[in-house]
Parts: structure tokens; sequence; C-alpha cells
């Protein structure tokens, strides 16, 4: 649930935004023709795009292609609300603040190797700094001018290309809005121990979830549920016969939320219980 929502529209677009909310908690954010930079003040979420997925946590800053976007915001013990500062980046905005004197590293585009749409950035006391005096202008809205949001949208801009990994901010800035094309394969497989619903599958394959379904039974002859249950099991049983990794872990490595659908997915299947699964393949190896 979102607990607080602020926004700062420039040239009638949303640029800058905060929101708290509680989690668990999932946004689908389909932008096509936009880029996002993202700082997480307080809370974890798992960002998936078409071909990638990573998790943030707090502190962390990143860097979104424009694209097609899932982000879920994950519940924990060590806090009860989720904080964060977006900012959005637009081309006719970008080419209006700066006129004539457009940035190069926008401005002329270069190769990127990073072909997931999402860039970690790893932030540094500046970019705090930065974050901080955007609380602090949320909290006092009234000090907020077009001019001030200008200014701190090219501040950012600056910031980003200055941190560690300048060259790969460089490389994406110069293609935040080259959107690139998947095909559908390339999206299924790449999330396929992710937990998504097919729903979400199909908002980040940019089709109907009909579609998606209709679509996927042309290919693999199986239904998504069969085919992801398969995928993810037959994954864990490699896990637990390689690594001494904990059941709990290996269970989320392959996509599932629950331990207890977990264990009741994998002995319907091995007819095993994926402890004495471990311990039989143990047993094999000894002999």
């Amino acid at each position: 649930m979102i607990l607080e929502h602020k926004t700062f529209d420039l040239y009638e677009k949303m640029v800058f935004e905060k929101a708290v909310l509680t989690p668990p908690y999932s946004i689908p954010n389909n932008m096509s023709n936009e880029a996002c930079f993202l700082y997480v003040i307080n809370g974890t979420y798992n960002l998936n795009s078409a071909i990638g997925h990573i998790k943030v946590e707090a502190k962390d800053g990143v860097l979104m292609e424009c694209g097609n976007y899932y982000a879920q915001w994950i519940r924990s013990a060590n806090y009860e609300k989720c904080e964060a500062i977006a900012v959005h980046f637009y081309p006719e905005i970008l080419k209006k603040i700066y006129d004539t004197d457009f940035p190069t590293f926008i401005a002329k585009a270069r190769d990127s190797h990073n072909n997931t749409g999402i860039t970690r950035i790893k932030t540094d006391s500046t970019l705090h700094h930065y974050i901080s005096s955007m609380q602090f202008y949320f909290e006092n809205p009234h000090l907020v001018s077009d001019e001030l949001l200008i200014l701190k949208l090219k501040e950012l801009l600056l910031l980003l290309v200055k941190t560690d990994n300048s060259d790969a901010i460089k490389e994406m800035m110069a293609k935040l809005f080259s959107p690139k094309e998947y095909s559908f394969k390339q999206v299924v497989e790449a999330n396929i121990f992710s937990n998504l619903s097919v729903e979400q599958l199909a908002q980040l394959a940019n089709v109907s979830t009909s579609t998606f379904k209709r679509e996927f039974n042309k290919i693999y002859q199986i239904s998504p549920a069969q085919y992801f249950k398969t995928k993810k099991l037959e994954k864990a049983a490699q896990l637990l016969s390689n690594t001494n990794n904990r059941i709990s872990d290996i269970a989320y490595d392959c996509g599932f939320n629950d331990l207890a659908h977990f264990s009741k997915s994998f002995q319907e299947v091995y007819k095993l219980s994926p402890t004495n699964y471990r311990l039989n393949q143990k047993d094999k190896t000894m002999n």
C-alpha cells in the first residue's frame, strides 16, 4: 500500500517523485519514451526488465533505460516501510533545458555492452547528499520552482557520469531513449527463475495475457505454469546435488517465495524431500 506519494512536474511531466509504501508491493512500469534513475532510501526490491533482473537494496541506485519493468518491494523484518526517490528523464525535456548545449555523453551514442536495460549505480557521498537535498525540497515544496528543478535535473546527470562506473553510465546515457526489441523467447528464458506471474511476464513482453499464453503454447507446446515449474525444480535438484547452499536459499534462487510450497512441489516430482534428495545424492557419490 502506498502511504505517501509526492511529485514535482516540469513542463507538464512528472520529473521528480518520492514514494513511501508498505511491502510487499508490486509496481509495473511501462517507460516507452523515458528513462529513470531510482534511489532506494529504505527497503529492498527486485527489479525485472524484459531480459534481466537485479535486487536493489537500501542506499542503492539504479538507472533504467526506456522499456518495460516490474518492481517487487519485499517484506523484511528489518523495516516496516520502503521509501524511494525517482527522477524521470524525457528526451523532449532534456532537449529543452539544454537547448543547443546538449551534453556530449547524451548526444553521441556509443555501443553499449549492457543489454538488460538496467545499470546499478555505485552511490557515493555526493549522490547521498543529492538525495538528501531532494528530500528537503519534498518537505518544503513552496521553495521549488521550474528553475530549481532544471538545476537539480542537470546536477543529477553530471553526478551520474562522475561515479566510479562512469564509462558504463556514459554508454547507457547515450542510449537512454533507444528502445531495444526482444524476442518472445528472450523474455521467457531470461525470467524462468523469477517469481513473476504470467500476467506480469506478459507486461514485460508488451503483450496481453491471452496473447502471451497463446504464443507460449505455440513455441513450447506446454503451458507456462508447467514449463516454469519443471525448469525451476530441475535447477533446484542441481543445486541440491552440487552445492551446500541452504535449502531456503535454493528455493528463493529458483523462484519460490514459499519454502513449504517448494518442498511440496519438489517431493511431488522427485519423490523425496529436498533434504532427503540431497542426502541421497551424497550417498551415491560416496559409493
